[in-house]
C-alpha cells in the first residue's frame, strides 16, 4: 500500500500533484502549499502527461482518455492545455513544461520525483543500471538520510520506525488533499491562479440570469437558460468557459465584473435577465469586457410562451451563435504588438464575418497564410485556410478553381490525417465536397456536424443547398428556414434568402419567390446571379420593366459576356444542381423568365 501511495504523489518544479486523489497543491516553501483550482478534465489531461513523462502522448490518446465515448471537437483539449500552462509555468523562465509536438500531441519535459519532495528518485534519471538517481549535471544525487544506501543492511527495528514513518506521511499528505479541497472549495476565489495573469483570448463566464418575474417559481427558467448559455459555449472552437458551477456561486450576490473577471481569469462576461408577465416572456443578455466594464453586445428576445423547453433551447441558440462571432470580432480588434498563429486566425475569422466578396477573401486568405508560417503544424491553420478557399470557389470569385481546390483538399488531408475526429475538418471536407459538386457525398458530412452541433446554422443551409442539388427540392426550405432561425445576422443570411426564393420560384410560387429573392438581393447586394433570378421572377410575375432592371444589374455586376444569353448560362451549367428533375424545371421557369426580361436565346 505505501508504495501505491508513493507511486501516486509526483512532484515537478513548486507543485505535487496527488494521482489518486485528483489534488494538486503549489509548495510556497517548506511545510508550506496551497491548493491549484483546476477543473477535473485539466487534471485529468495532467495526470495523463505525467504518467508518461518525457513521451509523446497524441491528441487522441488524451481525448479518448480524458473525454471517453465522447465525439468533442480538439479546441476542447485546446483549452484545457492552455489552463495548465497558464497555472505550470507562471515561475519558468523559458519555455513550458507541456511540450507541443505540432499537429501530433503533447510532451511533459518537467522533471518529475515519486513521493514526498527528497524522498524520490527523479523518473527521468533512473535505468542507467545502478539504481543511483542521476542528477541534471550526470553526478550522483543523493536521497535524504531516511533512504540513503550505506554498506549496513538496516536493522528490524530501522525498518519498524521506517515504515511508521512512511504511513504517517501518507496519512498526513491524504488529509492535507482533502482539506486543501476543502480550503479551495470555499475560499477559491483568493486562491485563484489567474489572480494575476493575463486571461485567455475567448474566455468568459456565464453569471445566473436573474430573474425579473414576480412569481419566484419561475427561477428555474432563468437557471435554464444559463445552464444551456454555458454548455453552448463550451462547444465553440478554441473557447475557455468557466464551469456552471462556478458560475453560480456568484447567485444574488453584489457583482462587481472587473472583480469577477480577475478571480476567474476571463476577458469576458455575460449577464443577463428574465421576465414572465402573462403569455409573454422577455430575455435580456448583454455580453460585457471584464477588463474595461465596456458593453460589448446586448440583445433583447420576446417571445410568446407555450413549450418553455423549446422557447429556452431557441433563445440560448441564438444567444451562443451571436456571441461566437462577437467574441472573435472583439478578440481580433485587440492590437496585439507580436501577433501569433492565433491572433492571426481571430483577424482571419473575424475578416470571414463580413459579406463575402473579393477583398474579403483576400482578407482571410492573407490571416490564415501568416497563421500557416507562424506555426507551420497548426491543424486549424491548415482548415480555416482551406475553408477560404473552398468558400471562393462557391462564391464564383476564384481565378482558379483547379489550383485552389487541389490546394485545399490536400490541406483537408493533412488536418484530417493529425486531428481525424477533429468537426472543423469534417466542415471543411464538406464544403470543398460541395465546391466540386460532389454533393451526395456531402450530405452524410452536413448530417455529422448537425448531429454533434445543434446550433451549426452553417450546416443546416448547406445540407439544404445539397439536397436541392440532389433533387430532394422540397427538404430545402425547411433547412434554410432554420438556419435563419438559428442565425438571423449571419453574414451569409443573403444566400440563404436566395435559396428559398430559387425553390419558391421553381414550384411556379412566384410571389413568394420575388419576395424572397427581393430579401436576397437587400442583404447581399454584390451577387450578380441573385439579381438574375429576381429579373426572372419579375418577369413571370409581369413587372417586365423591374425585370430588365435587374437583369442590368447582373450583367454589370457580371462583367463582360456574363449573362448574354440563354444559351451561354446552359454552358456554364445549372447552378449548383445535378438532378435531372431540378434541370426540367430551370428551363419552365428560370430561363423562360429570363427570356420575358429580355435575354436573347443566342
Amino acid at each position: 500500500m505505501d508504495g501505491l501511495g508513493s507511486a501516486n504523489i509526483l512532484q515537478f518544479e513548486e507543485f505535487r500533484f496527488d494521482r489518486a486523489g485528483g489534488c494538486l497543491t503549489r509548495l510556497d516553501g517548506p511545510g508550506v502549499a496551497g491548493p491549484v483550482a483546476l477543473g477535473s478534465r485539466a487534471l485529468g489531461v495532467l495526470a495523463l502527461l505525467v504518467s508518461r513523462q518525457g513521451q509523446l502522448v497524441t491528441k487522441d490518446e488524451i481525448m479518448a482518455a480524458v473525454w471517453p465515448g465522447t465525439a468533442v471537437e480538439e479546441g476542447n483539449l485546446t483549452v484545457q492545455i492552455s489552463a495548465l500552462r497558464r497555472v505550470l509555468d507562471q515561475s519558468r523562465a523559458q519555455g513550458s513544461c507541456i511540450q507541443t509536438v505540432s499537429g501530433r500531441g503533447y510532451r511533459f519535459v518537467a522533471p518529475i520525483t515519486r513521493g514526498d519532495a527528497g524522498a524520490a528518485a527523479p523518473i527521468s534519471s533512473l535505468g542507467n543500471g545502478s539504481g543511483t538517481p542521476i542528477a541534471v549535471d550526470g553526478q550522483p544525487e543523493w536521497r535524504s538520510a531516511d533512504f540513503r544506501t550505506n554498506a549496513l543492511s538496516p536493522t528490524p527495528a530501522q525498518r519498524k520506525s521506517h515504515l511508521l514513518r512512511r504511513a504517517l506521511v501518507a496519512g498526513v499528505a491524504g488529509a492535507f488533499c482533502l482539506a486543501t479541497a476543502v480550503v479551495a472549495a470555499v475560499d477559491w476565489r483568493s486562491l485563484s491562479p489567474w489572480k494575476d495573469s493575463p486571461a485567455p483570448r475567448l474566455s468568459i463566464v456565464v453569471l445566473p440570469f436573474t430573474n425579473l418575474s414576480n412569481d419566484p417559481d419561475q427561477q428555474y427558467f432563468a437557471d435554464g437558460i444559463t445552464d444551456d448559455l454555458t454548455t453552448d459555449l463550451s462547444r465553440l472552437s478554441d473557447m475557455f468557459v468557466i464551469a456552471r458551477n462556478t458560475g453560480f456561486t456568484y447567485k444574488e450576490k453584489p457583482l462587481d465584473l472587473r472583480q469577477i473577471g480577475r478571480e476567474l481569469g476571463v476577458r469576458y462576461v455575460l449577464e443577463g435577465s428574465v421576465r414572465r408577465s402573462g403569455n409573454q416572456v422577455r430575455v435580456n443578455a448583454q455580453l460585457i469586457d471584464a477588463a474595461t466594464d465596456a458593453h460589448l453586445w446586448a440583445e433583447r428576445f420576446d417571445r410568446d410562451t407555450g413549450d418553455l423547453f423549446a422557447l429556452q433551447s431557441g433563445i440560448t441558440r441564438r444567444i451562443a451563435i451571436a456571441l461566437d462571432a462577437e467574441l472573435v470580432s472583439a478578440e481580433a480588434a485587440r492590437p496585439n504588438e507580436h501577433p501569433d498563429a492565433l491572433d492571426y486566425l481571430l483577424r482571419g475569422r473575424a475578416a470571414g464575418l463580413n459579406p463575402h466578396s473579393a477583398d474579403v477573401d483576400a482578407n482571410s486568405l492573407s490571416m490564415f497564410e501568416r497563421a500557416l508560417t507562424v506555426d507551420p503544424g497548426s491543424a486549424e491553420a491548415k482548415i480555416r485556410l482551406a475553408l477560404a478557399l473552398a468558400y471562393r470557389v462557391l462564391g464564383n470569385r476564384s481565378t482558379s478553381c483547379r489550383s485552389d481546390i487541389m490546394r485545399a483538399e490536400a490541406l483537408i488531408d493533412q488536418a484530417l490525417a493529425a486531428s481525424p475526429r477533429s468537426q472543423l475538418a469534417h466542415w471543411a471536407k464538406a464544403q470543398l465536397l460541395r465546391a466540386q459538386h460532389r454533393c451526395a457525398e456531402a450530405i452524410p458530412e452536413f448530417e455529422m456536424i448537425i448531429a454533434s452541433d445543434r446550433n451549426s446554422a452553417g450546416a443546416y443551409a448547406a445540407l439544404g443547398h445539397c439536397k436541392f442539388s440532389e433533387g430532394a427540392i422540397d427538404e430545402t426550405i425547411p433547412l434554410e428556414e432554420k438556419a435563419i432561425q438559428l442565425s438571423p445576422r449571419d453574414p451569409a443570411i443573403g444566400i440563404w434568402y436566395w435559396r428559398i426564393g430559387v425553390v419558391h420560384l421553381l414550384q411556379s410560387r412566384t410571389d413568394e419567390a420575388v419576395r424572397w429573392l427581393e430579401k436576397g438581393c437587400a442583404a447581399t447586394p454584390g451577387i450578380p446571379l441573385h439579381h438574375a433570378w429576381l429579373a426572372a421572377a419579375l418577369a413571370l410575375d409581369g413587372e417586365y420593366e423591374r425585370a430588365a432592371t435587374e437583369l442590368a444589374e447582373a450583367r454589370r455586376q457580371g462583367g463582360e459576356g456574363s449573362y448574354s444569353s440563354i444559351a451561354r448560362l446552359r454552358t456554364l451549367g445549372v447552378y449548383g444542381a445535378s438532378a435531372p428533375k431540378i434541370q426540367t424545371l430551370f428551363e419552365a421557369t428560370y430561363f423562360a423568365g429570363l427570356r420575358k426580361a429580355g435575354m436573347p436565346e443566342e
